[in-house]
């Protein structure tokens, strides 16, 4: 089994974690504001010397790959990327929607659960989102969604759908439906070490120098209103 560093910092929840054999041997997370940048590398740090390790003992960097925050991905995988060049480990990388779903099937899903709709919050009703199969299986492409009445119709005639992610709540009352199970919860890093494991298994490494995150929409900049000077 390899040895693996997780990093997972695609929504407000910043995480990460080391697998060993097949198991998490130590995490960290902090939902604290706007702390990616300054707690991200610092997290990697607390555990490699609380395992006594270094970052080249390990066998891989795997990072979520998104979409989510723009902020978030690029604190994620800059870190990610320093410590894969430093320590010459490849890197790894997992969709910010998959860890969602192996998150769901971890847990557990509701009976007569027929699909597994991974949300992750872009502001007002939209989300990131896309279809999967009770099975983990990815059906429709990963998609922005704006959420109104008549969305996720056809999975909801179908049967139970889960709803899970950081956007899920919010679209809770817009769905409207029996059929509509949603789970509150951001992404983690301990969640991801499945993926990670087959993507390794897989030799499915990216590219170190041109790697980038999956952002599905292109960041744009805002003149702040207030006057600074």
């Amino acid at each position: 089994m390899p040895r693996i560093i997780l990093i997972e910092t695609s929504t407000s929840l910043c995480s990460a974690a080391i697998e060993q054999d097949g198991r998490i041997i130590c995490s960290r997370e902090t939902s604290e504001p706007r702390a990616h940048a300054s707690k991200t590398a610092v997290f990697v740090k607390e555990m490699l010397d609380e395992c006594g390790l270094r970052v080249q003992d390990c066998d891989a960097v795997c990072v979520s790959a998104g979409p989510g925050s723009y902020t978030g991905l690029r604190v994620g995988s800059s870190t990610a990327k320093g410590l894969c060049f430093g320590a010459g480990i490849p890197l790894l990388a997992a969709g910010t929607l998959d860890i969602l779903v192996r998150q769901a099937l971890k847990a557990g899903l509701p009976e007569g659960c027929t699909a597994i709709v991974p949300m992750v919050d872009a502001r007002r009703m939209e989300v990131y989102s896309a279809v999967y199969s009770p099975e983990g299986k990815r059906l429709t492409e990963v998609a922005p969604c704006v959420v109104g009445e008549g969305s996720f119709s056809a999975e909801l005639a179908a049967g139970k759908v889960l709803f899970i992610g950081d956007g899920a709540a919010k679209c809770a009352p817009v769905l409207n439906s029996e059929n509509a199970v949603t789970v509150q919860v951001n992404p983690n890093a301990a969640d991801m070490a499945e993926l990670a494991e087959e993507a390794f298994q897989k030799s499915d490494f990216q590219n170190t120098a041109y790697f980038e995150p999956f952002y599905l929409k292109e960041f744009v900049a805002t003149v702040s209103k207030k006057n600074l000077f």
